[in-house]
């Protein structure tokens, strides 16, 4: 017991009791304010059920699959799950299935052994080992090989894995959550996601809607970005005029809740007083939006003037505009932006070098 008084210690290298009681209370505090920074916001009805359901899953150990749009909350519902869930203390791994290189994708969810492959200097454990005793998170599930996802569905049954390069397996204890904003079942219907896989995963499905399906959070989320904003760039906007609530509310918001916090972002960097007026609204969603040249570019209707035009200024104008929409209807994934553009990535980087936009 003197050891214990004068804090030396024992032997054994074990915490010390009062050492170990405030090292729990620091995690508690720790996990409460992560638990605070995830916490889901709606209290529309669809909203309701969606924290039905993760209540439900944070205290089960089953698979659970999360469908929605792009946008939506996906990944924030899982840690939510993960938070509230008896793992909480441990790792949360997301995966995102569509940003890895097919013929990568296996080390990296697997890892590998020394010499499996050229480069390989050293064993690395790959991201569910890195996961084990707490939860991964497969985001963009349907995106993954077929092949892979028969090694996938594997591990889910046995929860066990085998390295690349391996000759035995590694047991793992791993809670799986998914995500896909894919119709997962025509995906199926078109040979692209394995049918037992997809059931494997929806032993709990929670089905995220859209933000125009919820409409009566759209004050909600305004007014926690504002929050969010305001502290992060020293301002004070407290105000929202009706006329622009009015606005976003006849937005169809394809890019749902990411889209709304991009649109309010760029709101208060345009707005100079304490309220956010429509013209501080994008374009598209019927505001002014000042910021760009094209707004004031004839279109294709408009009679050509008398005096004539810069028509490769206009058309680099118009280029350079949609450009930066297409970049930000997808949060900066170049890939997507290109597809939107109908046009390579490499062409994609190339202009935004050009327009000094990366």
């Amino acid at each position: 017991m003197a050891h214990a008084q004068v804090g030396i210690r024992p032997a054994d290298g074990l915490p010390l009791p009062w050492e170990a009681a405030r090292l729990r209370r620091q995690r508690d505090r720790l996990l409460k304010e992560v638990r605070d920074r995830y916490k889901m916001i709606g209290s529309s009805e669809p909203m309701q059920q969606v924290y039905d359901q993760i209540d439900k899953a944070a205290r089960a150990t089953s698979t659970v699959l999360i469908t929605g749009e792009s946008g939506t909350g996906k990944e924030m519902v899982a840690r939510a799950i993960h938070l509230n869930s008896s793992r909480a203390g441990e790792a949360f791994v997301t995966v995102n299935c569509a940003a890895i290189p097919p013929d990568l994708i296996e080390s990296e969810l697997f890892g590998h052994e020394e010499g499996a492959f050229t480069g390989a200097r050293k064993r690395k454990k790959g991201l569910l080992e890195v996961a084990d005793e707490g939860t991964a998170f497969l985001d963009e599930i349907g995106e993954m090989p077929l092949k892979m996802q028969a090694k996938m569905l594997r591990v889910l049954e046995t929860q066990k894995l085998r390295r690349v390069g391996g000759t035995r397996d590694v047991e793992i204890d791993v809670r799986f959550m998914a995500a896909s904003n894919r119709d997962l079942k025509r995906a199926i219907d078109e040979g692209l996601f394995r049918e037992d896989l997809y059931y494997r995963l929806s032993v709990m499905p929670i089905h995220l809607p859209p933000l125009r399906e919820r409409m009566e959070d759209l004050e909600l989320f305004v007014a926690a970005f504002l929050d969010e904003f305001n502290q992060a760039m020293g301002r004070s906007v407290g105000r929202v005029n009706p006329e622009t609530y009015r606005v976003m509310r006849q937005y169809d918001w394809p890019g749902n809740i990411r889209e709304l916090r991009n649109v309010i972002e760029r709101a208060m960097l345009l707005c100079e007083g304490d309220e956010i007026q429509p013209a501080h609204l994008p374009a598209e969603l019927g505001g002014a939006d000042l910021s760009y040249a094209a707004a004031e570019t004839p279109g294709p209707e408009e009679e050509l003037p008398s005096d004539g035009l810069d028509l490769k200024g206009v058309v680099t104008e118009l280029e350079r505009h949609y450009i930066e929409k297409a970049m930000e209807r997808t949060s900066g994934n170049q890939t997507e932006a290109a597809k939107l553009l109908s046009i390579s990535r490499d062409q994609l980087r190339y202009r935004l070098e050009k327009y000094d936009l990366d």
